[in-house]
């Protein structure tokens, strides 16, 4: 489920905050540089839709992923308030599965 669009924002919370600030050169000469946020493409499984399931995300949503016990038990437990579109969409599909389960 890799966005299509492929923003630079995380699947499950949706941070996308890109930081600026200077390069300094070993001669102390400041040119301004982005700082994107660190996203990496993670597989979970889930054992609702018996399918893996790939996602662009920061590495402290996949800890709080890992630390819920996986993805559908955070999808479940999470508020959709707290989500980001694509992760709204993953949790509508993992609870109709669940409640035909």
């Amino acid at each position: 489920m890799v966005s299509d669009k492929m923003t630079r924002a995380c699947s499950v919370d949706g941070k996308k905050s890109i930081m600026v600030g200077n390069k300094v050169s070993h001669s102390n000469r400041k040119t301004r540089r982005r700082f994107l946020p660190n996203l990496q493409i993670v597989s979970f499984f889930s054992e609702i839709l018996k399918k893996s399931v790939r996602l662009r995300l920061t590495p402290s949503s996949v800890r709080t992923i890992e630390h819920n016990d996986g993805i559908d038990n955070f999808l479940l437990t999470t508020p959709a308030s707290k989500l980001a579109d694509e992760a709204k969409k993953l949790k509508a599909k993992v609870v109709k599965a669940k409640k035909s389960a």
